[in-house]
This record gives C-alpha cells, sequence and structure tokens, in this order.
C-alpha cells in the first residue's frame, strides 16, 4: 500500500504537534544527513509516548542512546542521529550503503543481546530495541528496571506483542508512525526522511499479474516462514504479490511443506541471513524430494532480501522497491 504526499504531510505535521520544534528543517532529503534543530525551551518541552503498553517521558531529546537490533539503529542514522548512538548491538546485517557512512563510527557492544552490565557501562539515558524481547532480566534488563535507575525505554512499535498495540496488518501509516515519534522524541524533522520513502514508494510499480508468493525466512524440518500480519505480509502487498500464507494471523510463524507443496507458489522470497543464506535455501530446496516439484524451485523463481530488511522500519520501502525490480526481472504475466 503507498500513500499520498497529503498523508507524508500529514503525518509530519502529526509529529509537529507532539513537540514544538525549532531551527530549521534540513537542506538536503538523503537518509543520514539531517541536522539536527536548536535546542530551545520549546523544543526540550516533555514528550510522552504510549510505546507498547509503556509510558515513557522525555524531558529533553536523548543524548546517549544504545540501540539494539537493525531496526532501531538504522532509523537513528537515516534520521541524522548517528552521534547519538553510543553503542549498538545484536544487529542483523550490514546497514544499507546509503547509511554506510554515518554507521561507520559506531561502536558494537555485542553480536548478541547485551547483558544489563555491558548496555548500563554506556551511560544511555536510552536503550531502543528492535523487538520488545530485547528488555528482560537476562537480556538488556527489564523495561521498568531500567527507567528506575534513569534509562528510558523504546521497542520499534510495529514489533509490540501488548493486545492492542500490536499491528492487526502492518500498513505504511504505522512505519511512517515511527520514524514521526522518534523525531519527535529527539526533536529533530521528519519531513525529508518520509519525503524520500514516499517518493520511493511512488516509484514502485505494483504487479497485477495475480501471482503467489511464499515468504521462506528459515528452517529446514519446519519451515518458518512470513505471514500475515507484519512486515513479510506488508512487503508483499505492495510489489502486487499474494501471501500463501496471509490467513495466518502473526507476523512470522511454522508452517508446514505439505501446505506450501500444495499452495505452489509462483515465486518464493529468501530470507538471506549469515546463518542460513539464500543460496543454502535454494540446494535444500531443491534437495527436498517434495519441494523440488514445486514450480518456483524448477523455474529459479526466487526472490532475495537481506534479514536486516525483512523487519519493519525505514529500510522498507526500499526493500519493497528492490524486491519489485527483482519480480519485474522474471518477466511474469508478461
Amino acid at each position: 500500500m503507498t500513500r499520498s504526499p497529503l498523508s507524508v504531510l500529514s503525518f509530519a505535521l502529526a509529529g509537529t504537534a507532539l513537540v514544538v520544534l525549532s531551527g530549521c528543517a534540513a537542506t538536503g532529503t538523503s537518509a543520514g544527513t539531517t541536522p539536527h534543530p536548536s535546542e530551545s525551551s520549546a523544543a526540550s518541552a516533555t514528550v510522552t509516548v504510549d510505546n507498547c503498553g509503556t509510558p515513557v517521558s522525555f524531558e529533553a531529546a536523548p543524548e546517549r542512546v544504545v540501540t539494539i537490533k537493525s531496526t532501531s539503529t538504522e532509523m537513528l542514522l537515516a534520521l541524522g542521529l548517528g552521534d547519538r548512538i553510543v553503542g549498538s548491538a545484536f544487529q542483523d546485517g550490514p546497514v544499507p550503503a546509503s547509511l554506510a557512512d554515518a554507521a561507520s563510527g559506531l561502536t558494537i557492544l555485542s553480536d548478541q543481546l547485551p547483558s544489563q552490565e555491558v548496555v548500563l557501562e554506556q551511560e544511555p539515558d536510552l536503550v531502543y530495541a528492535g523487538w520488545e524481547s530485547n528488555f528482560s532480566a537476562e537480556g538488556a534488563g527489564e523495561r521498568a528496571s531500567l527507567e528506575a535507575l534513569g534509562v528510558h525505554t523504546y521497542v520499534s512499535p510495529a514489533a509490540c506483542k501488548e493486545a492492542g498495540y500490536k499491528p492487526t496488518r502492518l500498513d505504511f501509516d504505522q512505519i511512517f508512525g515511527e520514524i514521526t515519534e522518534v523525531a519527535s522524541i529527539f526533536r529533530t524533522d521528519a519531513t525529508p526522511l518520509l519525503a524520500a520513502q514516499q517518493k520511493t514508494l511512488d516509484g514502485i510499480e505494483k504487479s497485477t499479474a495475480g501471482l503467489t508468493a511464499l515468504w521462506y525466512s528459515s528452517g529446514d524440518d519446519t519451515p518458518y516462514i512470513g505471514a500475515g500480519s507484519g512486515a513479510p505480509q506488508l512487503l508483499l502487498d505492495t510489489v502486487g504479490l499474494t501471501n500463501i500464507a496471509a490467513d495466518v494471523k502473526d507476523t512470522w510463524a511454522s508452517y508446514s511443506w505439505e501446505a506450501i507443496v500444495e499452495a505452489n507458489p509462483d515465486v518464493i522470497v529468501l530470507v538471506d541471513a549469515a546463518w542460513n543464506t539464500a543460496a543454502q535455501k535454494k540446494e535444500m530446496l531443491a534437495a527436498n524430494p517434495a519441494t523440488a516439484r514445486l514450480d518456483a524451485v524448477i523455474n529459479q523463481r526466487y526472490l532475495t532480501i537481506p534479514f536486516a530488511a525483512s523487519e519493519a522500519g525505514v529500510r522498507s520501502a526500499d526493500a519493497a522497491a528492490d524486491l519489485a525490480a527483482q519480480l519485474a526481472a522474471l518477466k511474469l504475466g508478461d
């Protein structure tokens, strides 16, 4: 689903309604180049958000941030806030080329989920996580415990699991809403980034061929697939593919090879992760007697997406554009 320019403008205005921003807007429109507005009494007014059912009040823009997962790191980089990141952890892969320069000086705390001790050593005033499960006694610390220590927490809203907060069917309005909300927390302007994202979406030529797709994330004996409520469904919708697991009301879910063989999808989207590459998935699909008979496997009708781009965030618009280009190159339905 794409949005109109008016919709983008309304989100930007909503962000300024949350907090009065001061200073000039960014002069450029590319991600990662947005300058910080100057601080003033208006710009430092308290911003309160309801984040996955947890209210968080920011009396001032965070200065020292620990990011966990690629979605949170890339959000701040895209908003031009890389200098606020004092440490990153649990990154899902390299940042996109457009953010490589902004990410060059990042301190990596851990390849996996960092402990609370490691997080607190950075003296953060905010921990921004991609998953709610990142906040636990065994992980980065529980949200209430960190707040008691003066450390605010924030979870990417698309990853909320609480009833009433978990997206029933993710759309770009919700992704743009996170961009706007994070910008308001940091007292910076989201308008250039929103405009760039909308321009990317507007340039996508959606397939009208009525093709079906399997989003294959991981798993051999039991496939783990993109289901009907999260980023995989959103990206498939955006490029004009029908998800064979759209009726599964979850972001990702375990599925069955039997159901996949019965559906015989026209194309298969392969998530390319360092620990389970797209090439490995192709080999497995070709070696399995059941899946080897799938039309998509026989004809090598694959689309690929980096793992870090498979979760909702600032990379979603570019990911959709890339999948659309790959799909067009297959020349199906011509």
